[in-house]
């Protein structure tokens, strides 16, 4: 098997890359690995009532709009920009192979296979290839999610407890009590499935090991006013603020962030995208667990780091405690393999991308050359990572936007939140925002990256 790139993996990454690749490459052939049959990654495995938590438009691939742009004309997200669900966004991928990638005669999927030391392992026949990669390998899954589908808790589960993850609730709403563990939109999304299927707040208890800090999702948004409004607010907040807690705090009274417990500071900042009727509904649940993290389930029992907290027999406890995007160690980007990351702090199928642009247009070029370019920001976990991988993702967002070209680029797609097509850069709401973060940009990321520096975070 001969191919330019062999891109490991056919989730949102590896599909944003080789979209752009091969836009803007005619001459490159890329072959797709992934254990799965399809494309679209771990959403394959997502729970049935899932929904992406920000705007629509941010998602999928450069070429292909996913959804169709409108605003959301009722409901509690009236105004606000649409959200696919997790079907949605499966037809969606399946689509832009069927239609998109693969008619360039320069795709192909090999699904149901394992990339393993250099071989390609068929998971159904056992065969195995050794492909002939003539440019470079993609890891396209370094960074790829760890959903509570695909796993076993990560606590013991007696032979009397009753254990489920999320996918199951539709099989199990017909119980007495439940208990969510877990702190992140998996457990955000169950409770709010739940009160909404007409579970009374009382019936449920929640272990949060951790308390959140998420974004409002009305500051969002796919409208640059909107969007670089609050990355401008981000930074005149980061100038004053003398720690992660003050920043965002100052953040919370701008409407930014927000948190579920206004008595709790969180100390959780993974930050998913929130809308204010979810806040409402998630803060009606008041029997909340704070005991460290889960270690055992039985009936009755819960065992946690800081002792046994008492449920009622025979309670649901709906396993939500994966750990999601991966916490990994940033690397150079190009090196000896291609290693997809972010490059801009968060917004993956933006950043893979822009990775791919890039090597559409400079595959020959020296890897120095395009690891100066997309230098990669890590996700993080706690505010002050946050904090400090905001200035990080900014100095990166710098780099690559001081490219004409690239620049040019980045501002035609969709996927880029800060993005300023050509007709919306008239608008004086848009240049009174890009002002103001121009204004506060230089101050405020050296605030964030000292809230970082000053937490022990490297920057």
């Amino acid at each position: 098997m001969d191919t330019d790139y062999l891109v490991v993996g056919a989730g949102a990454v590896g599909m944003a890359f080789v979209d752009a690749l091969v836009e803007h490459d005619p001459t490159a052939h890329a072959t797709l690995v992934d254990r799965r049959t399809a494309p679209g990654g771990h959403w394959r495995d997502a729970y049935p009532f899932v929904r992406l938590h920000q705007a629509s438009q941010f998602y999928g691939v450069a070429s292909t709009r996913l959804g169709t742009g409108r605003l959301q004309e009722s409901g509690p997200e009236a105004g606000l920009a649409e959200r696919a669900t997790g079907p949605e966004i499966c037809d969606y991928y399946a689509a832009v192979l069927a239609e998109r990638l693969l008619p360039t005669g320069r795709v192909e999927l090999l699904g149901g296979v394992e990339y393993r030391d250099g071989l390609l392992v068929d998971l159904t026949s056992g065969d195995v290839v050794e492909p002939r990669v003539r440019r470079r390998v993609v890891d396209a899954r370094y960074l790829a999610p760890s959903i509570p589908a695909v796993g076993p808790p990560p606590f013991d589960v007696d032979d009397d407890a009753r254990v489920v993850p999320a996918g199951a609730l539709p099989d199990a709403g017909d119980a007495a009590a439940f208990v969510v563990a877990g702190s992140g939109k998996t457990a955000t999304d169950a409770v709010v499935w739940l009160l909404g299927h007409g579970v009374d707040p009382d019936a449920i208890q929640w272990v949060r090991p951790r308390d959140p800090w998420m974004l409002d999702r009305a500051v969002v948004q796919p409208d640059p006013a909107v969007f670089l409004g609050m990355a401008g607010t981000l930074m005149a907040a980061a100038c004053d603020a003398s720690s992660a807690d003050d920043l965002f705090l100052r953040l919370e009274d701008a409407g930014v962030m927000t948190r579920i417990d206004p008595d709790v500071m969180p100390s959780m900042a993974r930050t998913p995208t929130l809308g204010r009727w979810e806040l409402e509904l998630l803060r009606s649940v008041t029997r909340v667990v704070r005991g460290g993290h889960l270690r055992r389930v039985s009936s009755g029992r819960l065992v946690l780091d800081a002792g046994d907290v008492a449920v009622p027999q025979g309670a649901v406890v709906v396993h939500c405690a994966a750990y999601g995007l991966q916490l990994r160690p940033a690397l150079p980007i190009w090196g000896e393999r291609l290693t997809l990351q972010s490059v801009r702090a968060g917004f993956p199928p933006f950043c893979a991308a822009l990775v791919g642009y890039v090597e559409a247009h400079r595959h020959d070029r020296p890897d120095a050359e395009k690891n100066a370019l997309c230098p990669p920001t890590p996700y993080w976990s706690t505010p002050a990572d946050w904090a400090a991988m905001q200035g990080r993702g900014a100095r990166a967002a710098a780099s690559f936007m001081a490219d004409p070209d690239v620049a040019a680029w980045a501002h035609s797609v969709l996927l880029n939140p800060a993005g300023v097509p050509p007709e919306q850069a008239g608008r004086p709401e848009v240049r009174a925002a890009v002002a103001r973060y121009l204004e506060h940009a230089p101050a405020g990321i050296a605030g964030l990256e000292r809230i970082g520096r000053d937490a022990g975070v490297p920057v």
